[in-house]
């Protein structure tokens, strides 16, 4: 306050003069805050918001922009803009084969497959160059729609999807040394044409959601499937990684136990029969070439509980793989047990040849023989290999190792087993089927029980040419009995077709 000659009193001054300094402390720190948090909604957080489904801008985008193609790695196209009778944006895939990997986009049921997990690009609203996310907004066409190029052979996925057929099973093929994918089945499946026609779309998916077929059902990566003796390779990595085992291991009690049975607290497991490999004790290639569950059970009981979870999960196992589409995971075990998760030892031992509570997805098998084919080094799998925006610019997918999972030297033997296990003397009644004509060729087949009653699942894991693998494959047919016969010849076809493709 001021007396009546105008002096200010002292002590109002500073009082003043603090108010006027608080108030700016606050005004400073209130802006800074909203600087930061703009900066962070438009530089950290600006790709989360371009791809969320739920942003306005991103729904607009789905039904006003034109969205970039899909392509096979031939440059075939398997996914295309055409107008409806309303002058709408619709779909068209004129590869229906290629439903289980391309999936659909709809103005009615969104998206699925690679059209949902690439939505972004494919619209344009994630642009493939840097800094993009936060000058699109200021230009006048916000959008860059990039097509993608995918890793899939067409020809091939059209095959797998014949060969398997109104047989329900799922086929996965890998490159070994890059990860790409190039065939991924899954039968039955369904139409996207059909599910995407704004008139019968809904019709059609009701359909589909009545069959007990499950058509909707990404086999090849949701499917959970006991795996039978394919899942010996597993075993092998495991014992012969955890020093448990060496190549010429024997077990002197295995010839009886072929006759009377391999008792482990008072559960007995038996080979299945064989006139053949039962007077000497096996070592691990004979083991494999025969499919011996007993050795196999040997093997898993000595590598232990601990040491088996730890090498599957070095394969996978455990948690859901990094992949384009949504994975369920694999397991060893349910994990319920006293014993890291087994039940008791019967369970391990049974784990070991692929029965218990062993439940794999076909792309996980399929990284199994990938990575053995690679010599243990296993690689993330791909199903793009490059995009390509309507502005020029390109992004491409390179190959990603996820770890070593075994030395080359323990590769280079499992691989050693699995050529026996298909064009050994004794090997070729069960898996000889695979055989691709003049190329060394490595697999396992697989049976797997899944009761008393059903029919087992048939399986097939392998890759060829053994010495430079061009492709991986596993093949599962359900209940369609053993995998010798089924699945075996269909996997040594597939791959047989493939080599003729990029020779």
């Amino acid at each position: 306050m001021s007396d009546l000659l105008g002096r200010s009193d002292p002590a109002v001054v500073p009082t003043i003069g603090s108010a006027l300094l608080r108030l700016g402390v606050a005004l400073a720190l209130v802006f800074t805050g909203l600087g930061l948090g703009l900066g962070y909604w438009q530089v950290v957080q600006a790709e989360t918001l371009t791809t969320d489904p739920g942003n306005p801008l991103v729904q607009a985008a789905v039904r006003a922009a034109p969205r970039g193609r899909i392509l096979d790695a031939s440059g075939e196209e398997v996914a295309v803009n055409v107008r409806g009778p309303n002058g709408e944006r619709l779909r068209s895939y004129p590869r229906p084969a290629m439903a289980p990997v391309v999936g659909y986009q709809s103005l009615i049921f969104g998206t699925s497959g690679v059209e949902r997990a690439y939505d972004a690009e494919l619209t344009g609203l994630k642009p493939l160059g840097p800094g993009g996310d936060m000058v699109r907004k200021f230009l006048p066409d916000p959008y860059d729609p990039s097509d993608l190029h995918l890793s899939v052979d067409v020809r091939l996925q059209e095959a797998a999807m014949a060969a398997l057929g109104d047989q329900r099973g799922a086929v996965v093929a890998i490159e070994p040394s890059t990860g790409r994918v190039l065939a991924l089945a899954s039968s039955p499946t369904f139409d996207p044409n059909l599910l995407v026609d704004p008139a019968g779309g809904q019709a059609y998916l009701d359909s589909l959601r009545g069959q007990r077929a499950s058509p909707l059902l990404e086999r090849a990566t949701q499917g959970l499937y006991v795996p039978g003796s394919v899942f010996k390779i597993v075993t092998a990595i495991a014992g012969l990684g955890s020093g448990a085992i060496r190549p010429d291991t024997t077990y002197a009690t295995q010839p009886a136990e072929y006759f009377d049975g391999f008792r482990v607290e008072g559960f007995s497991i038996r080979d299945s029969p064989r006139e053949f490999q039962t007077d000497d004790p096996l070592d691990l290639i004979e083991a494999t070439e025969v499919s011996s569950n007993i050795y196999f059970a040997h093997v898993g009981l000595d590598t232990g509980p601990e040491a088996m979870l730890d090498w599957a999960a070095r394969l996978g196992f455990g948690s859901p793989i990094d992949f384009d589409l949504p994975t369920a995971p694999s397991q060893v075990t349910n994990g319920d047990g006293p014993l890291f998760g087994f039940t008791d030892r019967v369970e391990l031992a049974n784990a070991a040849y692929g029965q218990g509570e062993t439940l794999v997805t076909p792309l996980q098998m399929a990284l199994v023989a990938a990575c053995v084919a690679n010599d243990g080094l296993l690689l993330r799998p791909t199903l793009v290999d490059r995009l390509v925006a309507e502005s020029g610019r390109t992004r491409t997918v390179e190959p990603a190792v996820v770890r070593r999972v075994s030395s080359a030297g323990d590769a280079e033997v499992i691989t050693q087993a699995m050529v026996t296990a298909v064009e050994g003397e004794f090997g070729q009644s069960f898996t000889g089927g695979a055989k691709v004509p003049g190329v060394t060729t490595a697999g396992k087949s697989g049976t797997a029980e899944v009761g008393d009653v059903a029919r087992p699942h048939s399986w097939f894991i392998g890759f060829a040419p053994a010495e430079e693998p061009r492709i991986a494959i596993a093949v599962i047919v359900e209940r369609a009995g053993t995998g010798r016969d089924v699945a075996v010849p269909m996997g040594g076809d597939l791959m047989e077709l493939y080599l003729s493709l990029i020779d």
